[in-house]
Protein backbone atom coordinates (compact mmCIF):
# COMPACT_ATOMS: atom_id res chain seq x y z
CA UNK A 1 0.00 0.00 0.00
CA UNK A 2 1.28 3.55 -1.27
CA UNK A 3 0.00 6.52 1.72
CA UNK A 4 -0.57 9.94 -0.58
CA UNK A 5 1.21 13.01 0.82
CA UNK A 6 -1.68 15.18 2.16
CA UNK A 7 -1.42 19.26 0.80
CA UNK A 8 -2.40 21.40 4.02
CA UNK A 9 -5.14 23.86 2.53
CA UNK A 10 -4.86 27.52 3.94
CA UNK A 11 -7.80 26.67 6.28
CA UNK A 12 -6.16 23.24 7.69
CA UNK A 13 -3.32 25.65 8.42
CA UNK A 14 -3.05 27.06 12.01
CA UNK A 15 -2.98 30.38 12.39
CA UNK A 16 0.70 31.84 13.33
CA UNK A 17 -0.69 32.69 17.37
CA UNK A 18 -2.27 28.95 17.25
CA UNK A 19 1.03 28.02 16.55
CA UNK A 20 2.34 30.16 19.16
CA UNK A 21 0.24 28.76 22.19
CA UNK A 22 1.17 25.37 20.67
CA UNK A 23 4.93 26.01 20.67
CA UNK A 24 4.73 27.49 24.33
CA UNK A 25 2.84 24.51 25.65
CA UNK A 26 5.30 21.87 24.01
CA UNK A 27 8.47 24.27 25.58
CA UNK A 28 7.04 23.44 29.08
CA UNK A 29 6.92 20.14 29.00
CA UNK A 30 10.49 20.32 27.63
CA UNK A 31 12.63 20.29 31.00
CA UNK A 32 15.63 22.36 31.98
CA UNK A 33 18.28 23.40 34.28
CA UNK A 34 17.56 27.01 35.82
CA UNK A 35 20.23 29.85 36.14
CA UNK A 36 20.47 32.99 36.82
CA UNK A 37 22.49 34.80 34.21
CA UNK A 38 24.41 38.21 35.55
CA UNK A 39 26.17 41.20 34.24
CA UNK A 40 27.87 43.80 35.30
CA UNK A 41 29.83 46.61 33.53
CA UNK A 42 29.72 50.35 31.92
CA UNK A 43 25.95 49.03 31.11
CA UNK A 44 25.23 48.44 34.78
CA UNK A 45 23.82 45.45 37.04
CA UNK A 46 21.45 43.65 35.72
CA UNK A 47 20.38 39.47 35.93
CA UNK A 48 17.56 37.07 34.19
CA UNK A 49 16.20 33.51 35.18
CA UNK A 50 16.94 32.04 32.18
CA UNK A 51 16.11 28.13 30.98
CA UNK A 52 17.58 28.64 27.65
CA UNK A 53 21.32 27.61 27.90
CA UNK A 54 23.09 24.79 26.58
CA UNK A 55 26.87 23.71 26.06
CA UNK A 56 28.26 24.21 22.41
CA UNK A 57 31.81 23.25 22.64
CA UNK A 58 34.42 22.24 25.48
CA UNK A 59 37.45 23.68 22.58
CA UNK A 60 37.28 26.55 23.49
CA UNK A 61 34.61 26.05 26.17
CA UNK A 62 31.99 28.07 24.92
CA UNK A 63 27.98 27.70 25.72
CA UNK A 64 24.79 29.36 24.23
CA UNK A 65 22.42 31.67 26.05
CA UNK A 66 19.35 33.32 24.09
CA UNK A 67 18.22 36.69 25.75
CA UNK A 68 14.42 38.03 25.24
CA UNK A 69 15.24 41.51 23.81
CA UNK A 70 12.20 43.06 25.74
CA UNK A 71 14.21 41.88 28.94
CA UNK A 72 15.41 44.46 31.65
CA UNK A 73 18.84 43.01 31.58
CA UNK A 74 19.51 43.33 27.70
CA UNK A 75 20.75 46.75 27.15
CA UNK A 76 23.13 46.23 30.44
CA UNK A 77 24.04 42.70 28.84
CA UNK A 78 24.39 44.42 25.57
CA UNK A 79 26.60 46.96 26.89
CA UNK A 80 28.74 44.70 29.15
CA UNK A 81 29.39 42.14 26.66
CA UNK A 82 29.94 39.62 29.91
CA UNK A 83 27.89 37.28 31.67
CA UNK A 84 27.57 34.38 34.56
CA UNK A 85 25.51 31.83 33.89
CA UNK A 86 24.82 30.81 37.57
CA UNK A 87 23.40 27.34 37.57
CA UNK A 88 20.43 26.91 40.73
CA UNK A 89 20.35 24.19 43.16
CA UNK A 90 16.99 22.82 44.26
CA UNK A 91 16.95 25.39 47.30
CA UNK A 92 16.83 28.81 44.97
CA UNK A 93 13.08 28.87 43.49
CA UNK A 94 12.49 31.95 45.20
CA UNK A 95 15.39 33.30 44.20
CA UNK A 96 14.72 32.52 40.08
CA UNK A 97 11.20 34.11 41.13
CA UNK A 98 12.54 37.31 41.57
CA UNK A 99 14.95 37.08 38.79
CA UNK A 100 12.69 36.07 36.36
CA UNK A 101 9.63 38.46 38.00
CA UNK A 102 9.32 41.94 37.54
CA UNK A 103 11.89 43.04 40.99
CA UNK A 104 13.89 46.06 40.50
CA UNK A 105 17.64 45.26 38.99
CA UNK A 106 19.53 45.96 42.04
CA UNK A 107 16.79 44.64 44.34
CA UNK A 108 17.12 41.01 42.44
CA UNK A 109 20.75 40.44 44.43
CA UNK A 110 19.57 41.03 47.57
CA UNK A 111 19.10 38.23 50.26
CA UNK A 112 21.95 35.95 48.57
CA UNK A 113 26.10 35.97 48.64
CA UNK A 114 27.58 37.20 45.05
CA UNK A 115 31.59 37.69 44.53
CA UNK A 116 33.49 38.11 41.18
CA UNK A 117 35.60 35.69 39.52
CA UNK A 118 37.37 36.82 36.15
CA UNK A 119 34.89 39.55 34.03
CA UNK A 120 33.03 40.73 36.70
CA UNK A 121 29.38 39.68 36.43
CA UNK A 122 28.79 38.72 40.10
CA UNK A 123 29.05 35.22 40.58
CA UNK A 124 26.20 33.22 43.01
CA UNK A 125 28.77 32.33 45.70
CA UNK A 126 26.09 28.66 46.47
CA UNK A 127 25.50 27.91 43.15
CA UNK A 128 25.81 24.71 42.03
CA UNK A 129 28.30 26.00 39.32
CA UNK A 130 29.03 29.46 37.57
CA UNK A 131 30.09 29.71 34.26
CA UNK A 132 31.79 33.41 33.87
CA UNK A 133 31.96 34.45 30.20
CA UNK A 134 32.47 36.69 27.60
CA UNK A 135 29.85 37.41 24.65
CA UNK A 136 32.01 36.40 21.48
CA UNK A 137 28.91 36.68 19.05
CA UNK A 138 25.42 37.54 19.29
CA UNK A 139 22.54 36.02 16.46
CA UNK A 140 19.27 36.75 15.57
CA UNK A 141 16.62 34.67 17.25
CA UNK A 142 13.08 36.22 16.53
CA UNK A 143 12.38 37.89 19.67
CA UNK A 144 15.72 36.68 21.47
CA UNK A 145 19.27 37.10 20.46
CA UNK A 146 21.57 34.45 20.35
CA UNK A 147 24.89 34.95 22.69
CA UNK A 148 28.25 32.45 21.73
CA UNK A 149 29.58 33.13 25.30
CA UNK A 150 33.14 31.81 25.67
CA UNK A 151 34.05 30.57 29.47
CA UNK A 152 36.66 32.29 31.07
CA UNK A 153 36.73 30.98 34.66
CA UNK A 154 34.65 28.17 36.14
CA UNK A 155 33.74 27.59 40.02
CA UNK A 156 31.81 24.88 41.24
CA UNK A 157 29.91 23.67 44.58
CA UNK A 158 29.57 20.08 46.10
CA UNK A 159 26.80 18.66 47.12
CA UNK A 160 23.04 20.13 46.10
CA UNK A 161 20.36 18.94 44.03
CA UNK A 162 19.76 21.04 40.73
CA UNK A 163 16.82 23.11 40.54
CA UNK A 164 14.88 22.57 37.26
CA UNK A 165 11.67 23.98 35.10
CA UNK A 166 9.00 21.49 33.88
CA UNK A 167 5.55 21.73 33.27
CA UNK A 168 5.90 25.56 34.53
CA UNK A 169 6.73 24.27 38.20
CA UNK A 170 10.56 23.85 39.88
CA UNK A 171 11.18 20.78 40.49
CA UNK A 172 14.47 19.20 41.92
CA UNK A 173 16.39 16.62 40.56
Amino acid sequence: MHATPVTPTPSTIPSLDERKDEYRNAMARLGAAVNIVTTDGPGGLAGFAATAVCSVSDSPPTLLVCLNRASSAYPAVKANQVLCVNTLEGGHADLSRRFGGKTPAKERFDGANWSLLETGAPVLDDALVSLDCRVKTVSDGGTHDILICEVVAIRENDGGQALIYFNRQYHTL
